[in-house]
């Protein structure tokens, strides 16, 4: 199994992604409002030399985690993203990250799974 971790950087694609993946075959998912590292700093700035900047309307960030079979399933999930939000090699789309996990439990319809 594997999990598949994706930051997006414009959370008003959120419907159209977890659309996108139910359609294509993906179980579940788990979503979290979060910032990085950059915004956050941004953010500390005195609002007294915020004016009228585009940085006072700024929104942060939406986390998806899921689990999937394979690597297969974590490619899919790759490929779903980049239908809605284009190449995330360009910039302001967001990070995408898949790695094997070693043991997974609690997911309905699978027993106990150890990676090899």
């Amino acid at each position: 199994m594997y999990i598949v971790l994706f930051v997006l950087d414009d959370p008003s694609r959120l419907d159209k992604i977890l659309t996108a993946w139910t359609e294509g075959g993906i179980k579940g998912a788990t979503v979290i409002e979060s910032t990085g590292l950059h915004r956050h700093q941004r953010k500390l700035i005195p609002m007294r030399y915020l004016y009228s900047s585009p940085l006072a309307d700024e929104k942060d960030n939406v986390t998806i985690f899921a689990i999937v079979d394979d690597k297969e399933a974590s490619d899919h999930c790759l490929a779903l993203i980049e239908s809605v939000v284009g190449d995330l090699n360009e910039p302001n789309t967001g990070v995408f990250a898949a790695w094997p996990l070693s043991y997974v439990k609690g997911i309905s319809g699978n027993k106990d799974s150890e990676g090899d």
